[in-house]
């Protein structure tokens, strides 16, 4: 592991989060901030404009679809006909082949208006179809992606069973292998997006005997024999979105219905999650920023005591809060979809930071508008309850955020802690193998160092002087962040393991580093294109 933060280290191998958790900050994985390039950003704009007109037509319509919990065929038809089911799928096969970078800026657009569509769209690109991209054959691919692309086929990821939400592994739905190659799959799954819609499912099941059997992965189409769809669930928020439960009962799939690896669908549902992140965490800069809008103008227009409310402190203090949670959402998510965008292998730990900072800024923005409006905000006449109720679920789904926050916090330890044994190692091969222990103790000296005294403390080199006092908060608080997790893990040493309020302290640390640390450099890249005073 490199001691220096301003070293290159290549983007393949690459682990930003993972590195603050001893002392290090990647400046090449986090700057210069990414941006849009053309022809893409031409491309991009056309989609926008479209989006923006269709939804904008709709607004008055959002409410009664919330009402009814459902859309209207003629919206899902809308949808397929602006393109937004093809939004990442690969020019070659119909799609608009979009980024992540551009694909999560979609979601900003939709979620301004309407978090149900936002749902209905990532479920089916986000997750829905991700383990095709991803994992598939070019059999498979060539087999399905067109029919994606257009909407012909819609898609859902069926992963939740009801004994097996956070602990994925623990699912019950088989799928037995049979002489000829097929599979016969048997199971529930439930809560699933799109499950009504859907005509191209990724399921997940346990393809050997025994409780402790591994998963696999499959492409289940809805015409196969045995596929049932339960009632459309009555939910709280995100109403228009089709949530159902989704039955197979002796369901036999083709011998090419694997997806990936036999045995290695844990992965391959990890691998979705992580990387469908980037909707989600677009999907609630949207949401934040219809609150803002809302918050703002509401502010401008109410009156008390003879004035509008927006000039007092109390209230400045909300949408400003709101406004600062949103500029570092955005860079968060942004910088993350660049990071896969770029190649980085390892983006797991900061796609799950992404996702616990935007759902909690999103459901404290939601909460802060319909407190801004009053009594006006409890009022189903008006957005606010509404955007209150859809983001709840932002917390919930995706991964947890408690489950998340350990994920962080183990994930980080972890790797410290198997820098900590390899130094214990070269302690000992001292004797044993001089030049190798002396490499590693020598590299442990130098990073201590660095933690103990200021003059052999690393330096942002990206950050421009009008930021440096900024910049040294974070380099300090990076440098004490690497010696309480030296700490914490001589101390706990196993028990570290099941310590969850340690690890949610540790993980919320973390989640500030690196929102911080991507604010810092999308704002010193603002500064070096358009100068300090602009």
């Amino acid at each position: 592991m490199e001691t220096n933060s301003n070293c290159e280290i290549p983007l393949e191998t690459a682990k930003f989060a993972k590195s603050l958790f001893l002392g290090n900050i990647l400046e090449n994985v986090i700057y210069p901030f990414p941006s849009i390039k053309e022809p893409e950003a031409e491309t991009l704009e056309l989609v926008l404009n479209s989006v923006k007109k269709f939804l904008e037509d709709h607004t008055d319509k959002f409410s009664e679809y919330d009402r009814e919990g459902t859309f209207p065929d003629s919206y899902i038809e809308g949808l397929k006909e602006l393109g937004l089911f093809s939004l990442i799928i690969p020019e070659d096969f119909g799609g608009l082949g979009l980024s992540n970078l551009a694909y999560s800026r979609v979601f900003q657009e939709t979620s301004y208006f309407d978090a149900s569509t936002s749902v209905t769209l990532g479920a089916h690109s986000s997750i829905g179809m991700k383990g095709l991209l991803l994992f598939g054959s070019e059999e498979q691919k060539a087999k399905y992606l067109p029919k994606l692309a257009t909407g012909e086929m819609i898609a859902a990821f069926c992963l939740t069973e009801p004994g097996a939400g956070s602990d994925a592994a623990s699912i019950k739905t088989t799928a037995s292998k049979q002489s000829d190659g097929s599979w016969i799959l048997n199971g529930s799954k439930l809560w699933i997006s799109n499950g009504s819609l859907a005509d191209f499912f990724t399921v997940f099941a346990r393809t050997d005997s025994g409780e402790k059997g591994k998963i696999s992965a499959f492409i289940v189409e809805r015409g196969y024999p045995g596929v049932s769809i339960g009632p459309k669930e009555d939910k709280m928020g995100i109403r228009a979105s089709a949530t159902t439960a989704v039955d197979f009962n002796d369901v036999r799939l083709p011998p090419e219905a694997l997806l990936g690896e036999e045995g290695k669908g844990f992965k391959v549902a990890m691998s979705i999650l992580n990387n469908g992140r980037t909707g989600l965490g677009g999907g609630c800069v949207g949401g934040i920023k219809r609150c803002i809008a809302l918050a703002v103008r509401q502010a401008s227009d109410r009156k008390q005591f003879g004035r509008p409310i927006s000039e007092f402190m109390l209230i400045k203090g909300k949408i400003a809060q709101m406004t600062v949670d949103c500029f570092a959402t955005e860079s968060m998510v942004s910088t993350v979809a660049s990071m896969m965008d770029r190649g980085v292998l390892d983006y797991s730990v900061e796609a799950a930071m992404s996702k616990v900072f935007a759902s909690e800024a999103m459901w404290h923005a939601a909460n802060e508008a319909l407190q801004i409006a009053g009594g006006n905000g409890f009022m189903k006449e008006y957005p606010y309850e509404r955007i209150l109720r859809d983001s709840r679920i932002n917390l919930i789904f995706e991964g947890t955020n408690e489950i998340l926050r350990l994920y962080i916090a183990l994930s980080g330890l972890k790797t410290a802690g198997n820098y900590l044994k390899e130094v214990t190692k070269g302690m000992i091969n001292v004797f044993n193998d001089p030049i190798k222990g002396f490499g590693v103790f020598s590299d442990y000296a130098v990073r201590k160092l660095s933690h103990l005294t200021p003059l052999g403390r690393d330096r942002l080199e990206f950050v421009p002087q009008p930021l440096r006092q900024e910049a040294e908060i974070f380099e300090n608080y990076t440098v004490e962040f690497a010696k309480t997790v030296e700490w914490v893990l001589r101390t706990y040493r196993e028990r570290v393991v099941g310590s969850q309020l340690l690890s949610k302290r540790i993980a919320d640390v973390a989640i500030d580093l690196f929102a911080g640390l991507c604010t810092l450099s999308r704002v010193s890249t603002l500064i070096e294109k358009r100068g300090e005073e602009n």
